[in-house]
């Protein structure tokens, strides 16, 4: 397992989202990404996280910030959940717990692969700017645009 740490790069990847778009950390290069994992699709907890961050996707963009989220769910899954919600932004499939590993945000529970609910803020050099483990779901994205600018504002 990765170990990321402020100040390191990101682990890169290549995953597909709900509309089958491939997705590069690499390509994002030159911006700030918000990437958040989370356990499950249309669960209580993820779906109040993955709204909140969709309500806060228009305050994102005109930051030109790239939001990105992440679970172990299919793409066919991701696809009903985000047509669902309406979601604004893309949920990237990482069926095998590859990324998820990567970041130190997998879970093992029986058989089953899982994202912990683990947030990262990646700065425009592809580094690690902030790390969020454990994190509420209510009102996660909220406080992740509030961490964003602050960050973005040197403090």
């Amino acid at each position: 397992m990765s170990v990321v740490e402020i100040g390191k790069p990101a682990p890169g990847f290549e995953l597909h989202d709900q509309s089958e778009n491939l997705y590069r950390l690499s390509d994002c290069l030159g911006r700030w990404v918000v990437l958040f994992f989370y356990p499950k699709d249309n669960t209580p907890g993820c779906t109040a996280e993955v709204c909140d961050f969709n309500c806060e996707y228009d305050g994102l963009q005109t930051l030109q910030v790239e939001l990105l989220g992440i679970s172990t769910d299919s793409r066919r899954s991701h696809q009903k959940f985000a047509e669902k919600h309406q979601l604004k932004f893309p949920i990237l499939s990482d069926r095998e717990g590859r990324v998820a590993l990567a970041y130190g945000s997998l879970f093992r529970l029986g058989p089953f692969k899982v994202a912990k609910r683990d947030s990262f803020i990646i700065n425009p050099q592809g580094d690690i700017a902030a790390i969020y483990r454990s994190v509420k779901a209510k009102g996660h994205g909220r406080f992740m645009y509030e961490e964003l600018q602050k960050i973005m504002a040197g403090g």
